[in-house]
């Protein structure tokens, strides 16, 4: 092997192409339309189209029903379940402002309470939304609900 320096190096037989001469008569294969078929948009000169267009079928875009409507002004909760709230001491009041200091509800917005888990704490809870499980297991552990 001869050594490997930049000026001996070759592309391996068959990596490079000679490009495809287009119109160069009939025997080229490639001679008269060359090989861009008889008519039609594709056949002219400087014919390029968007990538969405479909030949004048109605595109996808314009298929697509439009449906639904989302509410710019719709409030999204933060949840907090039950079993969280155990993180407290007894006879604690519970706001919203409570939770994110402890972590429980990042960012701003409505906090719900939902009933998943168990309640062993006396607590007094003021939240813009309680669920119905979640008022019964705070009532059943003693403590009060409040929605403000």
């Amino acid at each position: 092997m001869k050594d490997l320096k930049l000026e001996n190096l070759k592309s391996p037989k068959g990596a490079t192409h000679s490009r495809k001469r287009v119109g160069r008569g009939s025997s080229s294969g490639y001679g008269k339309t060359s090989g861009r078929g008889e008519n039609g948009q594709k056949s002219r000169a400087g014919a390029k189209r968007k990538q969405w267009f479909e030949g004048g079928q109605m595109p996808l875009q314009r298929r697509i029903p439009k449906k639904g409507f989302k509410s710019p002004h719709k409030e999204i909760f933060h949840l907090v379940n039950v079993k969280n709230l155990n993180v407290f001491d007894d006879e604690a009041v519970i706001t919203p402002e409570l939770l994110r200091e402890k972590g429980l509800v990042n960012g701003r917005g409505p906090v719900k309470l939902l009933g998943d888990g168990t309640l062993k704490k006396k607590l007094s809870i003021k939240l813009e939304a309680v669920s119905k499980a979640a008022a019964e297991k705070v009532k059943a552990a003693g403590g009060i609900v409040e929605e403000i």
